[in-house]
């Protein structure tokens, strides 16, 4: 099994900062990018390569994630930081991404919406959003 480790939101905005050799892929579905919204990278001069884990409405794996992956420019000496809505399907992709040759990958904790908050809402708590890092609606 490989080991993909968790880093916090702001780790992975700090090495997306720094790191020229460093990528964001978000692996949400279509609906949570046009409807929750997206990390936004337009100041650090770099876009979210956005490739869903599992397809919408059926929810299965995506069987061409890592040739998405390739296609998107990604490639082994990439840095990837996954993300998906709290930290699950990211850390699936990272898995698979390092099993078919990209070492290099990172599950960002707490994804982008993070766990659910007192209110009942996401977003709130932990994650991209609420640790008030740039993201835009579509």
């Amino acid at each position: 099994m490989t080991h993909v480790p968790d880093v916090s939101p702001q780790a992975a905005w700090e090495a997306l900062k720094t790191d020229p050799n460093a990528v964001l892929v978000d692996v949400r579905t279509d609906a949570e990018w046009n409807f929750v919204g997206l990390p936004d990278l337009s100041e650090l001069g770099k876009k979210v390569v956005l490739i869903p884990w599992q397809m919408f409405p059926t929810m299965q794996v995506n069987n061409q994630f890592t040739e998405h992956l390739r296609k998107a420019g990604v490639t082994p000496e990439s840095r990837v930081y996954y993300l998906c809505r709290s930290g699950a399907r990211s850390l699936a992709a990272g898995q698979a991404a390092q099993a078919a040759g990209f070492p290099q990958a990172f599950n960002v904790a707490d994804g982008f919406e993070g766990p659910v908050g007192p209110d009942g809402h996401r977003g709130g708590v932990a994650g991209w959003k609420a640790d008030g890092l740039p993201w835009v609606q579509r």
